[in-house]
């Protein structure tokens, strides 16, 4: 069994992973306008991802007895000053996710629900990926500065992403 205090912040964070879904769509649609396809599938990739992480923790819910609740999802921003702009965004989405994850462990651990801390577990070391990755890719913006050709390999390295990565 879980606690209601607990099924009621994991009903939270299945919607904070369809934001970021949503977040990450709305990105792919910016790149898109302007014909950065690369940049778009791999926005494109990283939303399916995140829309798996709401079901697994949809998925856990159920199976520890609660009841998911799903919360409306807010409205994603449409554009951003430039690449840069869009994948520092990402950076600073990706540090928040991490910043709930960690309360979620936080509160399973206080109410000593070891299973839905296990699970979390899987999520940390998750958001580690996620941010390093987003923090390379801001990295490598900031050094292309107004290359077109740099922006142009960057388009087809992100493109070439795989749906796991």
């Amino acid at each position: 069994m879980i606690s209601k205090k607990l099924e009621t912040a994991l009903n939270k964070q299945i919607n904070e992973e369809i934001f970021s879904a949503y977040l990450y769509l709305s990105m792919a649609a910016y790149f898109l306008s302007l014909n950065l396809d690369g940049f778009a599938a791999w926005m494109k990739n990283q939303a399916q991802e995140e829309m798996s992480h709401a079901m697994k923790f949809f998925n856990f819910l159920d199976e520890m007895g609660g009841r998911v609740s799903l919360l409306a999802v807010k409205e994603p921003e449409k554009n951003w000053k430039s690449p840069l702009a869009a994948f520092t965004a990402v950076s600073r989405h990706e540090q928040y996710i991490t910043s709930c994850i960690n309360e979620l462990y936080r509160l399973a651990g206080s109410e000593k629900n070891n299973p839905t801390q296990i699970m979390l577990q899987w999520f940390i070391k998750e958001q580690v990926e996620e941010e390093s990755t987003a923090t390379k890719i801001v990295f490598k913006l900031t050094q292309i500065k107004d290359s077109v050709n740099g922006m142009w390999i960057l388009d087809k390295q992100l493109g070439a992403r795989g749906t796991g990565a």
